[in-house]
């Protein structure tokens, strides 16, 4: 018994610094910290940005074509979330007519030519690090000219137009200060009346399909 016990002692004596050397040799791990997202968005920007524009107004006219025009803005962000407040303005070239023969009248003719819009909005968007999904809406703005030809004689009217718009887009930060975007905008302006409330032109709204290219300060 003595012998068997002595034994068992001596292996465990043997064993103690080989199970130590073991634990020492295996590497030991920790917890990666946890990031704080890069808060590339913060900050001014300004930039330039066209598309174009049709209308579901169901009148007897409806205006479509492109803009072109800048655009100015400030971002801050918040861990992932991004808050902004956006202007733009651009040159419109949106319009359509129509026009007839009328006994007494000779060729008849209606136009109508939207040649300014823009828009002052609020922004919410989440970041996945350089790209940006948001939500936009507030208000909307335009210049809308109807011009009227009959016996070879022209007369216009021109009116500013003041509604509301809400939309969607997504922008890419592809380098240092320097970003892409595309967004979606739906533009209410109502009805409006022209010479003089002779002529009244139903509502007009506009969906507009607009790109941009921003630089970040």
């Amino acid at each position: 018994m003595k012998k068997i016990l002595l034994a068992t002692v001596a292996l465990a004596a043997l064993a103690a610094p080989a199970a130590a050397a073991d634990l020492a040799a295996r590497p030991t791990y920790t917890k990666a910290p946890v990031l704080a997202p890069v808060e590339l968005w913060t900050g001014f920007y300004i930039g330039a940005m066209g598309g174009y524009a049709t209308t579901d107004n169901g009148g007897l006219l409806s205006p479509k074509g492109g803009l072109v025009g800048g655009t100015v803005g400030y971002n801050w962000q918040s861990a992932n979330w991004v808050f902004g407040l956006e202007a733009d303005a651009a040159w419109a070239d949106i319009k359509d007519s129509v026009g007839g023969v009328v006994p007494g009248f000779g060729a008849v003719s209606v136009a109508s030519k939207m040649d300014a819009t823009g828009t002052v909005r609020g922004r919410i968007g989440y970041a996945f690090g350089p790209t940006l999904l948001y939500a936009t809406g507030g208000y909307a703005w335009a210049d809308n000219k109807i011009t009227l030809s009959a016996l070879g004689v022209g007369v216009s009217d021109s009116q500013f137009l003041s509604g509301w718009t809400v939309g969607a887009g997504g922008e890419w930060m592809f380098a240092p200060k320097w970003s892409v975007k595309a967004e979606y905008l739906y533009k209410s302006f109502g009805s409006k009346s022209y010479f003089g409330g002779a002529l009244p032109s139903g509502d007009l709204n506009l969906h507009t399909v607009q790109v941009g290219v921003n630089y970040h300060f």
